[in-house]
Formats: C-alpha cells, structure tokens, sequence
C-alpha cells in the first residue's frame, strides 16, 4: 500500500470555501480504481494549511490511473484554484520494523 502525502496551502480567506469544495472532491477520488481511504486534517499552527493522507494500492493507481483521468479535471476544477503555492505530492511506503 501507498501514502500520498501533500502539504495544502490555502490561499488567505478562503478556508471555508476549500472545505466545501473538497467535501465534493472527496467523492471524486473515493471512485477511483486503487483508491483505499483518504484524510484531511486542519493545522492547528497555520489556520490556512491542510494535510491530505490518501492511501492507495499501488503508486500507479495514483500517478497514472487517477491522475491521468477524467475525474481528475473535476478534481483540478473543484480545488487547484485555493492553493497557494502549489503542493508538492510525495509518496510513502510503510518500513518493516521485525523485531
């Protein structure tokens, strides 16, 4: 399984409107073929700034199959316009720790 991870900026003001937005996006990506589970959490330092945690199956799944998609545009449509700057993406896989 694959974490993505990005660190949202949102741009001043519009919390609220992103929060809505994204409540619909969420229905985007939950479609998606790989998709396993999502979370948004608010920063309690930055009022402006949101971690996405998605995980999917495979690293394809996110970098191919959803973004190179149709639902993808919406996505875009619904969301790219409230950050500031642009996130970076980054993916994880969990570390075996055998004691």
């Amino acid at each position: 399984m694959i974490l993505e991870v990005a660190i949202l900026t949102i741009r001043q003001g519009l919390t609220r409107e992103f929060e809505a937005s994204f409540k619909e996006a969420s229905r985007i990506i939950a479609s998606m073929k790989g998709y396993v589970n999502h979370e948004l959490q608010s920063c309690i330092e930055n009022d402006h700034q949101y971690i996405l945690l998605v995980h999917w199956e495979t690293l394809e799944d996110h970098t191919v199959g959803f973004r190179e998609s149709q639902p993808y545009q919406e996505w875009k449509a619904l969301l790219h316009h409230y950050y500031d700057p642009f996130p970076t993406v980054e993916h994880y896989e969990q570390v075996q720790l055998d004691h």
